[in-house]
């Protein structure tokens, strides 16, 4: 018999995702030990959008939690720790047809808990919109390391963020899918610039729950307040179409200095 060489990858090829039956949407897989029975399987999500979604990157600690290091320890004890109004805010964001995903630089051994939390995260009776919950591929301690002692995250960040655009654009295209980025570090605003994501969308939120825009930092709100405005900055979008202008929504044309145009 001829011997059976596997190449190891943590990408699927094209060829196998087209051989899976994927629906719309987030489809569950499930990792079997081969002659190990009693192993129970690892679950993961695929999600299946198209090339044209618009997609809304949201950071998790301090963005989502009101602050880093407790929005890591009191969700183990029971406490949301949560940020006034993003449920609302995602869910309104979702329900004008753009893709939310979830990207924090905490290691890869903490996204059953991230997730977990993520999924039970409620207020007022709502919850988070779905989507992909990516974490750093690298253990605790080299995370630590990057984003503790380096205080560097934003590599990792914005290597993900490029391949993700990746996804939807292949190699040489400039086009961005991503529309809008939260964050609460002036590292997510160098990892949002890095994947072309105008400064008029990067949203910045403190731990005091002030809300402001990276282009304009003088334009302070909150996640209720951009609930208010979320069909002007998050402009409703037919599925699989491209997103309208937004240089003309009344959120932005009307913020134009018309004096900065004279010579």
């Amino acid at each position: 018999s001829k011997a059976r060489f596997v190449k190891r990858t943590l990408q699927p090829s094209s060829a196998l995702l087209a051989s899976l039956p994927l629906r719309p949407g987030a489809n569950v897989i499930r990792f079997y030990l081969w002659n190990r029975a009693s192993v129970p399987p690892v679950s993961a999500s695929i999600y299946l959008w198209n090339h044209r979604d618009r997609v809304v990157i949201s950071d998790v600690d301090g963005t989502i939690t009101k602050s880093d290091m407790l929005g890591h320890m009191l969700p183990r004890v029971g406490i949301q720790w949560l940020q006034k109004g993003v449920p609302q805010l995602m869910t309104r964001i979702h329900a004008n047809n753009y893709r939310i995903v979830y990207l924090t630089a905490r290691p890869i051994g903490q996204v059953d808990t991230t997730k977990s939390y993520l999924h039970k995260v409620t207020e007022e009776g709502v919850h988070l919109p779905p989507g992909p919950v990516i974490t750093s591929p690298d253990g605790l301690l080299k995370s630590l390391n990057r984003e503790v002692i380096q205080r560097r995250p934003e590599e990792f960040k914005i290597e993900c963020l490029r391949n993700l655009r990746r996804l939807f654009v292949g190699e040489n295209s400039t086009y961005s899918p991503f529309y809008a980025g939260f964050g609460n570090r002036p590292t997510d605003v160098v990892s949002y610039q890095a994947v072309d994501i105008p400064d008029s969308r990067i949203l910045i939120i403190n731990p005091q729950g002030d809300v402001y825009v990276q282009q304009s930092q003088s334009l302070v709100t909150s996640y209720d307040g951009l609930r208010q405005l979320a069909d002007h900055i998050f402009p409703p979008v037919t599925p699989g179409s491209e997103a309208p202008d937004p240089s003309f929504s009344s959120f932005n044309y009307w913020r134009l200095d018309p004096l900065a145009a004279v010579p």
